[in-house]
């Protein structure tokens, strides 16, 4: 079968695309025919070895997928060949076939495409454990996103108005909030034209957000953490920006505020139950028009190197995603 493959720490374009031995799977694993696998800030920082964790050189990068059963190891009982199902893994998506754990599948809600099966798991998941549970965001409160039109951005804004919250998105162009509108943004920052303190001023009418969820970091967190409501809650999420900033404690003091970590796959491996009853919350909304998960973009495995290159330079609106067979 075809693979994309890391072979050293290195740039997208250090990846190749070769064949190699087709997986089989053991005892409580599932081989999965991939037919679409999303691709996610961290798989650029994860082959330079600049992520949480590194995997054992050579490795095939890509987390989360949808796909098709192919085959069963010893003991497998919760899905049977041919199912259409979605997966969360360690790595290995962007081929054409796959192993995963058995309790790592998740089947397909009936009508649900492959590429938004492929492209709801890690952004939706992160930004479901942070705003619901680590934020307790409640109706009637004002959230603030930054870097809003990428993946966990839209994700974030979606499920503000599902709970019934004010989403003000911000982001680096006028192209780029305008899709934050159509996902429900009430109001709207283009923080490379205005500052960012007075554009959260006027927009929360000098009250600030009390919520603000953060996967940028760099030069804009400070400003929007000093901008913060009394009570209110700094989501630490990632630094897309490529530089993790470092705020005076100070602010938390001022105004009564607390800084949350927000680490998904952590949440995921710990509190397993509470991360099913979130995914089930989200295809919830998902049936019922609430969220919708924004596909801009679809790469063969030999364009991989582009999808990580155009994320890397943050062009791209909501995900993208890799399509083994296409």
């Amino acid at each position: 079968m075809k693979a994309v493959v890391c072979k050293a720490w290195g740039l997208p374009d250090s990846l190749v695309v070769e064949q190699v031995a087709a997986p089989v799977a053991g005892p409580g694993q599932v081989l999965l025919d991939v037919k679409a696998a999303g691709v996610n800030f961290p798989d650029v920082l994860i082959i330079q070895g600049k992520y949480q964790f590194k995997p054992e050189l050579p490795f095939t990068p890509g987390s989360e997928l949808s796909g098709v059963v192919s085959a069963l190891g010893a003991g497998v009982t919760n899905v049977k060949p041919g199912d259409r199902v979605i997966a969360f893994t360690a790595q290995g998506a962007f081929a054409q076939q796959i192993v995963v754990p058995a309790q790592a599948v998740m089947p397909m809600p009936p009508g649900m495409d492959f590429d938004t099966a492929a492209a709801i798991t890690l952004t939706y998941g992160t930004s479901h454990h942070a705003v619901v549970d680590r934020a307790a965001l409640k109706a009637g409160e004002t959230m603030l996103v930054l870097g809003a039109a990428g993946g966990v951005g839209l994700a974030a804004i979606e499920i503000g108005k599902a709970l019934g919250a004010r989403v003000i998105a911000a982001a680096s162009s006028d192209e780029k909030l305008a899709v934050c509108r159509e996902h429900g943004a009430d109001a709207t920052i283009n923080y490379s034209t205005e500052d960012l303190r007075e554009a959260i001023k006027a927009a929360t009418d000098g009250k600030g957000p009390d919520v603000i969820y953060d996967p940028v970091g760099g030069i804009y967190a400070e400003p929007a953490f000093r901008s913060i409501g009394w009570r209110g809650r700094y989501l630490v999420v990632g630094f897309a920006n490529g530089e993790i900033p470092k705020l005076p404690l100070n602010l938390t003091l001022l105004k009564g505020a607390s800084l949350m970590g927000v680490f998904w796959g952590e949440f995921a491996k710990r509190e397993p139950k509470a991360n099913l009853a979130a995914m089930r919350e989200l295809m919830g909304w998902l049936a019922k028009g609430k969220i919708r998960p924004r596909i801009s973009g679809r790469y063969t495995l030999e364009q991989t190197a582009q999808a990580l290159n155009d994320m890397a330079a943050r062009k791209v609106t909501g995900k993208v995603v890799i399509v083994p067979d296409a």
